[in-house]
């Protein structure tokens, strides 16, 4: 059974439907948390844990979205997990209050940094072990390099593995804007890696 479907069958009220759908994105949310999870968090806080809250959050929230679905469900549960993620970095790292809009963009944890890079340079596929991890130490380089906006959609395609109109929602700009930013962040990156 296809998304549209459970959603219909959540807007008239069948309590199984939300929770298979709900259990049917748990593995892609967790996944998302991990790469974004604050790496001065990750030994206090468990992914699952946030996970879990934000499932709650959206299973409460669920009826609504079915009956009226804004955005399509996976960037609306993404968008559950990450205010979670966010709200539990400003109670564990900051006192101050801070503007949302400094925290939209979360730093990837090293392991994420290396995934990124070995998924990026593997699309190049060297021949040797050797090429293959300097590679990924000049991608790693040139990532870091990139604005924030440029290693997000990145980020958002390759790691997260969203698709464009999943990227669009999260975004929260169109379609096509987010294939032309997507486009003009791999031409700046294979010229930063042109560069070193």
């Amino acid at each position: 059974m296809d998304t549209d479907q459970l959603l219909d069958r959540v807007a008239q009220g069948e309590s199984s439907a939300a929770a298979t759908l709900l259990d049917r994105h748990r593995q892609r949310l967790r996944r998302m948390v991990q790469l974004r999870i604050d790496p001065r968090l990750a030994a206090r806080l468990d992914p699952s844990d946030i996970v879990q809250d934000a499932l709650g959050e959206a299973h409460r929230r669920l009826p609504q979205f079915a009956a009226e679905r804004p955005i399509p469900f996976y960037p609306w549960l993404r968008r559950i997990a990450w205010d979670r993620l966010l709200q539990m970095r400003r109670h564990h790292l900051t006192a101050k209050r801070r503007s949302v809009m400094r925290e939209d963009v979360l730093p990837l944890s090293g392991e994420s940094e290396i995934l990124l890079a070995e998924r990026l340079a593997a699309a190049s596929s060297p021949s040797a072990q050797l090429v293959r991890r300097e590679m990924c130490q000049r991608v790693r380089r040139a990532i870091a390099e990139l604005p924030d906006n440029d290693r997000e959609v990145i980020v958002l395609k390759h790691l997260e593995e969203l698709s464009f109109q999943e990227a669009s929602a999260v975004l929260e700009i169109g379609t096509a804007a987010v294939y032309s930013r997507y486009y003009r962040a791999i031409q700046r990156l294979h010229r930063l890696l042109n560069e070193n």
